[in-house]
């Protein structure tokens, strides 16, 4: 009985304060809207941003004149650098191919000798395809004797970390501000609801019902919002992206696919905000010592 009540109660919190629920749970849906269009994104862009990282190899010429042994000698110091994942050598013959392949040219008969020197190309680890680590891993290169010179893509890393933060900063920002104001919205319609109810909480004290009996129907509606605002949100997402995949290309459509999973995390955050929202107002507003008239 006791449980049936408290889920009975809790139910009731919709009735005697409409108004305040029906934009509580319409400002919890926009917030985990925007939270979860905001979270996609980011996915999405940190995917895009991986693929550049993964394409960034460095390349480490070799000096002109170094003999095959040294050049061996190279190779397995150039493997013993923290960051080096893997190499791959390149003789000047596969040099000049390349150069044809790519430019037409044979390289041999425009110039009469092959000025290209011999070069290994390195994949970084990925936890070294940054502006910094990938640095400290230049200069570790270039100070391999017989080195001529490492060439990366270095103003593609730094590019890429700067919009990162700024990206990621902006995000946050924004993300805190939409938890916070649904926290606050919950926790001001339980507030209403507790006040609706004061003289029945009253009398629940006289007769002795304890703290955890009285508190308990009002944590039920706060996580009926956020519940509620979860599977609003979700569904919007769920639609949004459904539409936007037929009408992008195939190419694009990875870019709006959402795993199942991501719409079971947004209704719990959804139940979790609105439990911490009413968690809140209770705590504030039920005490031993409050009188309500």
């Amino acid at each position: 009985m006791a449980i049936l009540y408290t889920v009975r109660e809790g139910f009731s919190g919709f009735r005697r304060a409409r108004l305040s629920s029906v934009i509580t749970i319409f400002t919890m849906t926009i917030s985990l809207l925007l939270l979860g269009l905001f979270a996609i994104i980011y996915q999405n862009t940190n995917s895009i941003i991986q693929s550049f990282r993964d394409k960034v190899e460095m390349e480490v010429f070799i000096a002109a004149e170094t003999d095959p042994a040294r050049i061996d000698s190279i190779g397995t110091l150039l493997s013993e650098v923290p960051g080096i994942a893997g190499s791959q050598y390149i003789s000047k013959a596969e040099a000049a191919r390349i150069f044809k392949r790519e430019f037409g040219e044979d390289i041999n008969a425009v110039l009469d000798f092959n000025p290209l020197p011999a070069s290994f190309k390195l994949r970084l680890h990925p936890d070294y395809r940054n502006s910094d680590s990938a640095s400290s891993v230049h200069s570790a290169l270039s100070r391999i004797e017989g080195v001529d010179d490492v060439v990366y893509r270095k103003t593609l890393l730094e590019l890429l970390d700067r919009r990162v933060k700024v990206f990621i900063g902006a995000s946050a920002a924004i993300g805190l501000t939409l938890l916070i104001a649904a926290i606050f919205l919950v926790s001001n319609t339980i507030r209403l609801t507790i006040y609706a109810k004061r003289k029945l909480i009253a009398t629940m004290k006289l007769v002795g019902a304890t703290r955890g009996f009285i508190r308990m129907p009002f944590l039920i509606e706060g996580m009926l919002h956020g519940l509620m605002g979860g599977l609003l949100s979700a569904g919007f997402i769920w639609s949004i992206t459904l539409l936007a995949r037929r009408f992008v290309s195939t190419e694009l459509s990875d870019f709006f696919r959402v795993d199942p999973l991501f719409y079971a995390a947004m209704i719990s955050v959804g139940i979790l905000l609105g439990l911490l929202g009413s968690s809140w107002s209770v705590k504030r507003f039920i005490t031993e010592n409050i009188t309500l008239n």
